[in-house]
């Protein structure tokens, strides 16, 4: 009933609601961490780190021989790696992680794709790292940066599920918070005047295939709820150089939580 009135609303005032899903669709939400994620944490070399109008929380584990960064999730945090994170250390890894733009510990205001993007550029150019392990939303970012800097090469690159199509993301949202096609539609153009870019083009398979990635391995469950395992398979379908991996029975977040799941992840960044 509640979704009804929205649509019903927002086809009256279709500015007003342009507004609340683009709130929602740059507003992230900072979740708590379990007390091991925490904990993970309070274990790392901490420090801030200035990037544009934010100060971003970035993170190191470990002193090893071999480096890797990790980005998380839309809504996610460096915590959510903290199984990952104690594997790749017993490996003689240092790992980087950090909070993006308005999540986890790094300060709070609105953000998008486009900054969180230029964030993990950032980061890859600091730490000069040749591994990169990203989950969800955090392969959108990785990818659109490497696919827009040929310059950069990458050795190994583990994708714990990823979208395709940003054009998806954004109808998930309009439809999440209720609105008509025709405020979605005009969100969409407010988003490309403001980012100068065409959303139906911001697919991660096209920035995948200019990308300078040696090999990429995409692990997906077949029955994930949250994001289809069919948008990587779109990306594994262009991207000759990744490889699709289909797995069960961890869905989209406890994947991160799996440890045979995370040992085939070592093994492939050793490879």
């Amino acid at each position: 009933m509640k979704k009804k009135l929205i649509h019903f609303l927002s086809s009256i005032f279709p500015d007003l609601f342009v507004s609340i899903a683009y709130k929602h669709l740059t507003t992230p939400q900072v979740h708590k961490l379990r007390p091991h994620e925490a904990l993970i944490l309070n274990k790392a070399e901490q420090t801030d780190f200035p990037f544009e109008d934010f100060i971003i929380k970035t993170y190191r584990w470990g002193t090893g021989s071999k480096t890797v960064l990790l980005v998380h999730g839309w809504e996610g945090q460096a915590g959510n790696f903290a199984d990952l994170i104690e594997i790749l250390i017993a490996d003689d890894y240092t790992v980087y992680a950090f909070d993006g733009p308005g999540h986890g510990a790094s300060s709070k205001g609105e953000t998008s794709l486009f900054k969180f993007s230029s964030l993990v550029g950032a980061l890859i150019q600091k730490y000069n790292v040749k591994k990169i392990v990203s989950h969800s939303f955090g392969g959108v970012a990785t990818t659109i940066y490497l696919g827009s800097s040929p310059e950069i090469a990458i050795d190994r690159y583990v994708l714990f599920t990823t979208p395709n199509r940003f054009e998806n993301r954004i109808e998930f949202v309009a439809e999440m918070v209720g609105v008509s096609d025709r405020v979605t539609k005009k969100l969409i153009k407010k988003i490309e005047q403001e980012e100068g870019i065409v959303v139906s083009e911001m697919n991660v398979a096209e920035y995948a295939v200019k990308s300078q990635v040696k090999k990429a391995l995409i692990l997906h469950d077949t029955n994930d709820r949250v994001l289809s395992v069919k948008q990587s398979k779109e990306v594994s379908a262009l991207w000759e150089e990744a490889t699709l991996e289909e797995i069960t029975g961890t869905g989209h977040y406890r994947i991160l939580r799996t440890e045979a799941v995370l040992k085939r992840a070592l093994l492939f960044l050793n490879s």
